[in-house]
């Protein structure tokens, strides 16, 4: 792999069959927007995209959790005009374009990752950082001119981008993108211990923290995919496919997402054996037949001649997090290293603080690292609502619902808390609002752990003196007006109360 610059962007090209592949990667996804500006990443390139000519070879370009990239193949004199007309559209975003592209977005309705990953990171991080991945957000109709500016300008610099070329750079070659350094990229985590929760999804779901670029990591969490396939779908007929996703915390430290889908009417079942798979890695040393093979499979991938797109976007991936350069030739070399025993103690050590995922309904039966039940995780842990003014359910909704009889609302002196129908609380302060939705009368408060609340004076008899200290606490700046472009009647579910999700 070769290594140079052009007009201070790193570029790095190595040999591959024709016709010349390139793709400009900015470090920039959806874990960089805030609940308020959800899709704005998206929304930016669409207004880049909707520049372009009619062009007659292939181009694309696409947004994930971690990155943003626009990639194109062709002519090296098609490729060095596809790149400046994206790199002159960056530096001047039609926003003019924002209303058509909004609602172009909305049929979209496209998500950065699956189901399963997406409600995994908000179960871990809450509604900031890769814990939005499964939010609709105010929509993006509901994105200001002068934030989608804002954004561009903060992340689509020199600094925070790379070009990836199966073929030396053309002549010509321009990139002209303002300077500028991209924020600082924080994700605490929300919830920290192991635990299980539900979620809209089919099938089960398990996030587990790895060492970030770790042999032992990746051999092991391989080994899982196998053996989820080999007893899920071969074996017991539960499951068709296993999903995998990772996610970086920091330099150090990744989340690895892993799910399985289910079969009707074996959600559970599904979930245990996926639990359960995961802590026999942790406990049982897998065999040296099994990791001959998982290595054979990562070699044969490395020196697939097709693989130098992938090398390639290895590389720009670890060059915009400021890691270094390791080739195919030194990965494989530490996956032959690697002994039983490093990944016995990878798994132990990830277990501890493993998330699980599991389809509504499902109470799955589940053991810790411990040996302990492992518990049912929540946007706030256990414990009495705080003191305060209390607010609840109109009494014709409490003759006939025992979810109304259990609910209540409180309003304290700086914030909100709820026991909901399912009698699990909530408490959400005002300075961790991060969204409150507006519909006439309604509020819907999203708090930074991942709660939602919803203030409705058919939810709550009285509730117009909460909405006011809600509007009167929170900054402006974070309320928005319900989306014109998303239907309201969807049924879109985050246990245990309605919420505003997307569609996945």
């Amino acid at each position: 792999m070769q290594r140079t610059t052009v007009d201070g962007i790193t570029v790095l090209w190595a040999p591959g069959p024709a016709p010349l592949a390139a793709a400009l990667t900015f470090g920039c996804g959806a874990r960089d927007e805030t609940f308020r500006t959800i899709g704005v990443t998206h929304l930016i390139e669409h207004l880049v995209m909707s520049t372009l000519p009619r062009l007659h070879h292939e181009h694309n370009a696409s947004v994930d959790l971690e990155a943003t990239r626009f990639t194109a193949s062709g002519r090296p004199d098609q490729i060095t005009a596809f790149l400046a007309a994206v790199c002159a559209a960056l530096s001047d975003l039609p926003l003019d374009r924002i209303p058509h592209e909004a609602g172009v977005l909305t049929a979209e309705a496209s998500s950065v990752t699956f189901p399963a990953a997406a409600f995994l990171l908000n179960q871990r991080y809450g509604a900031r950082g890769p814990g939005l991945a499964p939010y609709i957000g105010p929509g993006h109709d509901r994105l200001p001119p002068d934030t989608v500016q804002a954004h561009a300008a903060a992340y689509f610099t020199r600094a925070n981008a790379v070009l990836q070329l199966t073929g030396p750079p053309p002549e010509g070659l321009r990139l002209p993108l303002p300077e500028g350094r991209p924020p600082h990229r924080t994700a605490p985590a929300a919830r920290t211990g192991a635990s299980w929760d539900e979620a809209p999804i089919e099938g089960a779901g398990i996030a587990l923290a790895m060492p970030l670029g770790s042999p032992a990591a990746a051999l092991g969490l391989a080994l899982l995919e196998h053996r989820l396939t080999d007893v899920a779908r071969h074996r017991r007929g539960l499951s068709y496919a296993v999903l995998a996703e990772s996610c970086p915390r920091d330099a150090h430290t990744m989340d690895a997402l892993v799910a399985l889908d289910s079969r009707p009417g074996h959600d559970a079942e599904t979930a245990e054996l996926l639990w359960q798979e995961a802590l026999r890695l942790s406990r049982e040393l897998p065999t040296e037949d099994e990791l001959v093979e998982e290595i054979e499979g990562f070699r044969e991938s490395y020196e697939d001649p097709r693989a130098v797109q992938a090398e390639l976007d290895l590389a720009a991936s670890r060059e915009l997090s400021g890691l270094p350069a390791r080739d195919a030739a030194t990965r494989l070399a530490g996956l032959r290293s690697v002994a039983p025993e490093e990944i016995r103690a990878c798994f132990a050590r990830a277990l501890t603080t493993a998330q699980l995922v599991v389809a509504p309904d499902v109470e799955p039966r589940l053991t810790g690292p411990d040996g302990r039940p492992l518990p049912r995780g929540g946007c706030c842990g256990p414990g009495p609502l705080p003191a305060g003014e209390v607010f609840r359910p109109p009494l014709l909704a409490r003759a006939r619902y025992g979810a109304a009889r259990r609910s209540r609302l409180v309003l304290t002196d700086d914030g909100v808390a709820e026991l909901d129908g399912d009698g699990r609380p909530h408490r959400m302060p005002f300075d961790e609002i991060v969204g409150v939705e507006r519909d006439g009368d309604d509020r819907t408060l999203f708090g930074a752990s991942g709660c939602l609340i919803e203030l409705s004076p058919q939810k709550y008899s009285g509730c117009g003196k909460v909405v006011r200290a809600v509007d009167a606490a929170v900054p402006a700046g974070l309320a928005y007006e319900v989306s014109d472009l998303v239907p309201q009647e969807r049924e879109e579910i985050r246990p245990p109360s309605p919420a505003r999700l997307s569609r996945t």
